[in-house]
């Protein structure tokens, strides 16, 4: 049970791994459509919403699959969804020393940002301005092995204190995190467009989607196309959406391992 004289800000951690897991391998670019980093470095002006929606939104009002029914009334301390990022950022940064987890999280309209992520991992293709996190330090490895090339092993290294941030998490209190937090996530998908849709049964149908991706033993064979971008070479890994190809390229263990983290926190988002 969260201590009640516990400051509120802290908290926010539980958004940040929920909506940023699999965003933060997005741009090692292997299988994926994410913009190159001099798109994504583009910074909108201050009085502009940094997050334009995916697509146009047309949502009908639909009975609410997954209600959060554990959810706190409105908290005082919760500031506008527009004047979050300093306090957010003060708290994360006494959470994280070094803060090497959170290094590429982008500082500005966070929590927009992250619900952007969230409402795009089922898709093929992001737009620039779904884009949370900046590239992770080094480069994708590919080694050549009997006359094919594969995602190298030492690629999890690389990876592996972000997905430790995640795995290591009790899902309950990410879960209360989010809870506590979803007035603000629930305002910045409405200004998505979604504003007759409810974001907690959004989040639990990516979570679902995430878990329909498949184990192939690694490594994962790629093969470079006319712009020398990697592409998974087998067809059907390549025709999946950026969620599941994050996972993807994550060894099979790092892999299982937040596909176990997910399910936690599908049960504990939706015990009703």
């Amino acid at each position: 049970m969260r201590n009640e004289n516990t400051p509120i800000w802290p908290w926010l951690l539980g958004i940040v791994l929920i909506g940023g897991v699999a965003f933060l391998l997005l741009r090692d670019r292997v299988g994926g459509d994410a913009p190159t980093p001099a798109a994504a470095a583009a910074v909108p002006a201050r009085d502009v919403p940094a997050v334009a929606p995916a697509v146009p939104a047309a949502d009908a009002t639909a009975p609410v699959q997954h209600p959060l029914q554990d959810a706190l009334a409105a908290d005082p301390a919760l500031p506008a969804l527009a004047a979050s990022d300093d306090a957010a950022w003060q708290a994360l940064g006494t959470l994280f020393p070094g803060q090497q987890a959170l290094a590429p999280l982008l500082r500005d309209y966070l929590i927009a940002r992250l619900v952007t992520q969230v409402d795009v991992l089922d898709r093929r293709s992001v737009p620039p301005t779904a884009l949370a996190m900046r590239p992770l330090p080094g480069t994708l490895q590919v080694e050549a092995r009997d006359g094919a090339r594969y995602i190298a092993a030492g690629n999890a290294q690389r990876y592996a204190p972000y997905v430790a941030a995640f795995t290591d998490a009790d899902a309950d209190a990410l879960a209360r995190a989010y809870v506590r937090f979803y007035p603000l996530i629930q305002q910045a998908y409405a200004d998505l467009g979604h504003r007759e849709a409810y974001f907690n049964d959004r989040l639990v149908a990516v979570i679902d989607h995430l878990l329909q991706t498949p184990q192939p033993a690694r490594p994962l064979a790629v093969v470079e196309d006319a712009r020398g971008r990697q592409r998974f070479a087998d067809a059907d890994l390549q025709a999946r959406s950026v969620g599941q190809k994050a996972l993807l390229r994550l060894d099979l263990e790092q892999q299982r391992a937040v596909m176990q983290q997910l399910r936690a926190l599908r049960a504990a988002i939706t015990r009703g």
